[in-house]
């Protein structure tokens, strides 16, 4: 068993809770990640609730699962005494714990335990700042606490916000409960309608006008909200955190030499994501459908880039994505590569026309995303020159409509223009 000490923050602040992290190592699982970056990316989960102290963390090889206990009996014991000697009070095990296997360990250990499903449903409680979100989320908490039957034990305290989806203490009959929380469903399930049909309202309308739209979707701390910051001057949360921004939000932004664009920034993905949360937020990722474009963010700089790529393609083709969507992979934070390893990846985008090398900090690359999302949208853009008669108003006025000329000189017989359009919009004009 690796152990991964931390280090405990002693000044006075808010109550918080000693957690302990748990990554279960199954040897029968042939498709599991790497152990030890699978148990740093569920202590940074844990991190991400400001609620939380994470006191240690455990890598715990298992040849097979136990039933009832998840782990064999010996394990259970020793991580008793484990707990106890570090005053722990909630056990966060990164995977699948069962209702039986959840109410055992928690007798067995005395501490409350949530699995990784419950851990990223809380972090997104915490998160949820629109009323879709926070309803999308409930949604998730419910549908995920039917199957646990809650209420049966203590919770988690709560400093702000969030839904406390975890519940109180006090216990109730197993079927008032259920049907309870049926019938809160039924109630989120329309007033979410509500949300969602004002939301597809909002989607008309810009396609009436219409402008193109480019969505921005990626693993979790890619650095998706960094890089819309970056080309939106919005103020989107950016912070070194899993989920730092829940919500989706979009902005127009004008390409140079190209159209204006919607862009959006979606929430981020991960890697056995609950299928609670992937229905939940359907609602909301339906703008990555609705996209001309789709930019999918990698940390190129990640241990486990490619594992992260694919369980964003896995999520993406789940959600029914349109096979003959355009999408650019962005290989991000060139910034924190080793020079060699940089250049290696700048080389490997240049022989490839769907990857582009940026660093959302330092704006390395920017300039190239937005000429290849403009060339996508409208094809490359060249420069011509065109000379139109006074009787040409029509054709001239079109002209300044698209945003096409670059200089224009007033003749004995009309206008001489400069003209940057792509080959679409030259066909468009000679149709004239």
């Amino acid at each position: 068993m690796s152990r991964a000490p931390f280090q405990i923050d002693d000044t006075d602040g808010p109550r918080v809770t000693r957690a302990w992290v748990l990554h279960p190592e199954i040897k029968s699982d042939n498709d599991r990640r790497a152990p030890v970056p699978a148990l740093a990316e569920a202590v940074a989960l844990a991190e991400a609730l400001p609620q939380l102290e994470v006191v240690g963390a455990d890598v715990v090889p298992l040849r097979t699962v136990s039933a009832g206990m998840l782990f064999g009996s010996g394990k259970v014991k020793e991580l008793h005494d484990t707990m106890e000697e570090a005053e722990v009070e909630l056990v966060l095990v990164d995977g699948h714990v069962s209702p039986v296997q959840q109410r055992n360990l928690e007798k067995a250990w005395g501490v409350k335990l949530l699995d990784r499903t419950g851990l990223i449903l809380e972090i997104f409680s915490d998160r949820a700042a629109t009323r879709e979100g926070v309803l999308q989320v409930e949604m998730a908490a419910l549908n995920y606490q039917r199957t646990r039957l809650v209420r049966a034990w203590t919770h988690l305290e709560r400093q702000r916000g969030g839904l406390g989806f975890v519940g109180g203490p006090g216990e109730t009959q197993i079927e008032s409960d259920r049907r309870a929380i049926d019938e809160q469903l039924v109630r989120l399930r329309r007033q979410l309608d509500k949300v969602v049909k004002t939301r597809a309202l909002h989607r008309a309308a810009r396609a009436k006008v219409p402008y193109p739209i480019v969505a921005l979707v990626g693993y979790t701390n890619a650095g998706k909200s960094t890089l819309f910051n970056r080309l939106t001057g919005a103020e989107v949360m950016a912070k070194d955190m899993l989920f730092a921004t829940l919500d989706p939000t979009m902005r127009s932004l004008v390409l140079p030499d190209g159209p204006e664009i919607i862009l959006s920034d979606t929430v981020g993905f991960i890697s056995d994501l609950p299928t609670e949360l992937v229905a939940a937020f359907r609602a909301t990722l339906e703008e990555v459908l609705a996209a001309d474009i789709v930019c999918h963010v990698r940390d190129i700089s990640h241990a486990e880039t490619e594992e992260q790529a694919q369980d964003v393609r896995d999520i993406l083709a789940s959600l029914g994505v349109p096979a003959e969507t355009r999408t650019f992979e962005v290989w991000n934070k060139l910034d924190l590569l080793p020079p060699e390893a940089a250049e290696a990846v700048r080389a490997r985008a240049e022989r490839d026309d769907n990857v582009l090398a940026i660093s959302a900090i330092s704006g390395e690359g920017l300039d190239a995303l937005q000429k290849v999302i403009a060339e996508a949208l409208q094809g490359a853009v060249r420069e011509a020159e065109l000379t139109l008669s006074f009787a040409d108003g029509k054709k001239r006025a079109w002209l300044f409509a698209q945003e096409v000329v670059e200089d224009e000189r007033q003749t004995d017989e009309g206008f001489d223009l400069t003209v940057r359009w792509s080959a679409a919009q030259e066909a468009q004009f000679q149709k004239m």
